[in-house]
């Protein structure tokens, strides 16, 4: 690791990319990976450290407590991310990619609600109507939590599981499968996550 992390300190310089806190971790393959942001569920070893300067400067982020505050069914939202020990943003994100905010949605597939359950899973965790936005948000939630405690809370892979279900990350070996909508799911998800947050984009 300490040679890895020599290597790519040399890469920075001499590239001049240092501007910010920089981390390195392993993936899932075993791979380094370089970053300027922390993931859940990860171990990281930073590498390079931000100047003083320049996280003043950047130390401003959009108010996403009032963006939070301000979404549709908030205080639902809260109260799932509380009971389920879940980041508000997180279901927040899921919600606006699976539904709009639209509590009548329903997929081609049959999955229904804000957090688009589909049938047997909404079964499974006890929501009688899926068109309950209290209901569904409070099912969504206990099923994505469900997937961060199987996949070490590695938040990536518990979202892709949402998506393409959880059978088919771990028949994977633990990757986001390469089907085209969870490829697009994913960094749509945790892009919004991040932005909710006020963390900066990965």
């Amino acid at each position: 690791m300490r040679i890895t992390t020599t290597l790519l300190l040399a890469s920075l310089a001499i590239s001049g990319a240092a501007q910010a806190d920089m981390y390195v971790s392993r993936d899932a393959n075993g791979g380094y990976v370089l970053s300027n942001v922390m993931r859940p569920g990860r171990h990281y070893e930073r590498v390079i450290r931000e100047p003083a300067s320049v996280a003043a400067a950047a130390s401003f982020t959009p108010s996403s407590p009032q963006m939070i505050a301000s979404a549709p069914f908030a205080e639902v939202v809260q109260a799932a991310a509380v009971a389920n020990q879940l980041p508000a943003a997180l279901l927040h994100a899921v919600i606006d990619n699976e539904s709009h905010y639209n509590p009548k949605a329903r997929s081609p597939k049959g999955a229904g609600g804000l957090m688009q359950l589909m049938p047997e899973t909404a079964r499974e965790l006890g929501v009688a109507d899926v068109f309950d936005p209290a209901a569904n948000i409070q099912g969504g939630a206990r099923y994505l939590k469900r997937l961060m405690t199987l996949f070490d809370n590695d938040m990536a892979l518990a979202v892709a599981a949402y998506n393409a279900g959880p059978e088919a990350v771990l028949s994977r070996g633990k990757v986001i499968p390469p089907f085209a909508e969870t490829q697009r799911y994913v960094p749509n998800v945790l892009r919004q996550y991040r932005r909710l947050q006020g963390l900066a984009q990965d």
